[in-house]
């Protein structure tokens, strides 16, 4: 079995699994379409985009893949593998590999991949090392409508003033395990809500906008908000929207149901950790033969059995 990067020669492989393909990034599947489609493809000729897709041959059937980078992010995020219809292929584990070799030569440490609980891939994913560490749900908004009550006004965009308070807000509402997975904001992307207790960040593209919230178990008036914040998204030109649920903010599910969202099947959110080779360390300084070292000293406690 070979694996290489795809190339012109295999449009017609891709032409033919566009439509068998299992995507692993919804934010990036709901904004900007299908991953194999004509946009995605395009998206390949950028060189200063960190977007690299795979093709194995030689195994029981022709595996694709792809994975993507942003520009000083930590982690990487698996794309899509194609068939579907092939994921107990026992070739697929080395494709995954082959992948997340390739994020970490863009000094990625960790790779992410988002998938339906129930789906086959589940096997092949941990025989390549990913363990489940959060669950979320996709809730379609797009049909929210602005309360009378007026009580969810009160948006506007992030500004650099406000990151310091964003970021606080993250540090209280993200797990301290999940910080290396999901660092604090550091671009001045989304939107506030005053008093700083609610916070959303965006991903938009053609097709969609994905809104990822981090609100405080405090803060009043939530479904008020909500709607409001999507009611009142600026140029929005009649794309869906979407909120990004982690298990993490689980108590927004209820609130989301009574608004008359619609939920998507629950996704386990995976990942894999990469070993990164250091090429600038530093030697460790030893001490000198020829010093001498005063060994610590132990009391003696009397203990009362």
């Amino acid at each position: 079995m070979t694996i290489r990067s795809l190339d012109l020669l295999d449009i017609p492989t891709i032409a033919r699994y566009r439509n068998d393909v299992l995507t692993l990034d919804s934010a990036r599947a709901l904004t900007r379409g299908h991953p194999l489609g004509a946009m995605g493809l395009m998206a390949y000729i950028n060189p200063a985009r960190h977007l690299y897709a795979a093709i194995s041959n030689g195994g029981e059937s022709v595996l694709l893949g792809g994975v993507i980078h942003t520009h000083g992010d930590t982690f990487a995020k698996l794309l899509y593998l194609a068939p579907s219809s092939q994921l107990n292929d026992p070739n697929l584990p080395e494709l995954i590999e082959h992948l997340s070799f390739q994020a970490g030569e863009w000094q990625a440490v960790h790779v992410i991949a988002e998938v339906e609980e129930n789906s086959d891939v589940f096997p092949a994913l941990r025989m390549s090392g990913f363990s489940v560490y959060a669950w979320q749900r996709v809730w379609d908004v797009s049909q929210l409508e602005k309360t009378e009550s007026g009580s969810g006004a009160g948006w506007r965009r992030i500004q650099s003033i406000d990151l310091h308070a964003v970021q606080s807000l993250h540090y209280q509402i993200v797990p301290q395990l999940m910080h290396p997975l999901e660092p604090a904001p550091k671009r001045v992307i989304g939107f506030v809500h005053q008093g700083l207790k609610c916070f959303a960040n965006v991903t938009a593209g053609m097709y969609g906008i994905v809104l990822t919230p981090l609100i405080h178990p405090d803060e009043q008036n939530v479904s008020e908000k909500i709607a409001s914040l999507v009611s009142s998204l600026p140029d929005r030109r009649g794309r869906a929207v979407y909120l990004n649920v982690r298990s993490y903010q689980a108590w927004l599910e209820p609130v989301l149901e009574d608004l008359g969202a619609k939920a998507s099947a629950r996704q386990a959110v995976m990942v894999k950790h990469l070993a990164r080779l250091v090429t600038n360390g530093q030697s460790a300084r030893t001490v000198p033969a020829s010093a001498g070292v005063q060994p610590s000293r132990m009391s003696r406690m009397d203990i009362d059995e």
